[in-house]
């Protein structure tokens, strides 16, 4: 029996960045013939990613070196790892996919040279966020996708890829709704909407216009008729829509009302609903009067729809 008396010299942020491409590019099923082959490279991408994850979070014993941290995260963008990390997902074991959600997490938050560089990398290549929401139909990996896809919204640019929200609002219904559904009392749905609130109040109009558009078609679609009744109970989203209502645009007035106003029709309003609409209850009928699509075929819909808001309103006691 051999004894080793000196422990191999930690790898740097390069090599394990560089070990990592040539691992996850051995995935490749054009150079994987034989089963053993490809679980010898799945080995070896498991090996990565844990040393990738002690690098940037400690070993247990030590803390992270945070410049090491840096330059991993500049590596894997450098080095085009990010694009291996999010292509290779459907490949890779359990194991590996929960160290990579670690390492993800941990990845888009570092800053080199005062720019969020993984997260910029996205931006530049958004064909990736658009794969991981593809990846939603693959059930093996749902859970992975939307918990990396969660930790991109955190990130305003990211979350404003119109793309990614299009995607998962629309062509995604019954996932998105069955998913929202069962975390609806989480933190989880409550960081969804509150992030998608910065988006209906940013500064740019193309992104107010764009995400309250969306919102109201995912909400007002039947599958989606349980988060819709839940999310028509809290104060906080109320407000924004009645922000929406004084917005200076006349079609982010038009699409706030239509969501506007299945909080004030809803037979069993909270009371702090009630005491919002009480409270401000001149205001908002002074808008709603002022309040017109123009002249088409829907107008005298909207009328009729804004006459009975209106007297709901007048209704309302706390």
């Amino acid at each position: 029996m051999s004894f080793s008396f000196f422990k191999a010299r930690p790898k740097t942020p390069q090599e394990v960045a560089k070990s990592t491409r040539e691992s996850l590019n051995a995935l490749d099923t054009k150079t994987v013939v034989e089963v053993k082959a490809l679980e010898k490279a799945l080995e070896e991408v498991e090996k990565n990613f844990v040393t990738m994850r002690c690098m940037l979070s400690g070993d247990g014993e030590s803390e992270p070196n945070m410049d090491q941290v840096t330059q991993l995260a500049d590596e894997v963008c450098k080095e085009d790892v990010v694009d291996l990390l999010i292509h290779k997902l459907p490949t890779l074991g359990w194991e590996a996919r929960k160290d990579l959600v670690h390492c993800w997490s941990v990845l888009l938050k570092q800053k080199v040279d005062s720019k969020y560089c993984c997260v910029e990398y996205l931006e530049q290549h958004s064909e990736l966020l658009d794969f991981l929401v593809v990846c939603y139909d693959n059930k093996e990996i749902a859970l992975t996708c939307g918990l990396m896809l969660r930790e991109c919204a955190k990130f305003p640019t990211l979350a404003s890829l119109w793309k990614i929200n299009q995607d998962l609002l629309t062509k995604h219904q019954e996932v998105v709704s069955e998913f929202l559904t069962a975390h609806y009392d989480e933190d989880l749905l409550f960081q969804f909407f509150d992030l998608y609130e910065k988006l209906l109040t940013s500064p740019n109009y193309v992104t107010r216009r764009q995400s309250l558009k969306l919102l109201s078609e995912f909400l007002l679609e039947a599958p989606n008729s349980q988060i819709m009744k839940r999310y028509i109970l809290e104060v906080r989203y109320l407000k924004v829509m009645m922000t929406l209502l004084r917005d200076s645009s006349k079609n982010i007035q038009i699409s706030a009302f239509h969501i506007f106003k299945v909080f004030v029709a809803n037979p069993n309003k909270p009371r702090e609903v009630k005491i919002i609409l009480s409270k401000n209850r001149e205001k908002l009928l002074e808008l709603l009067r002022d309040l017109s699509p123009g002249k088409g075929s829907e107008d005298e819909q909207f009328e009729e729809e804004k006459e009975l808001i209106m007297k709901e309103i007048e209704r309302v006691s706390c």
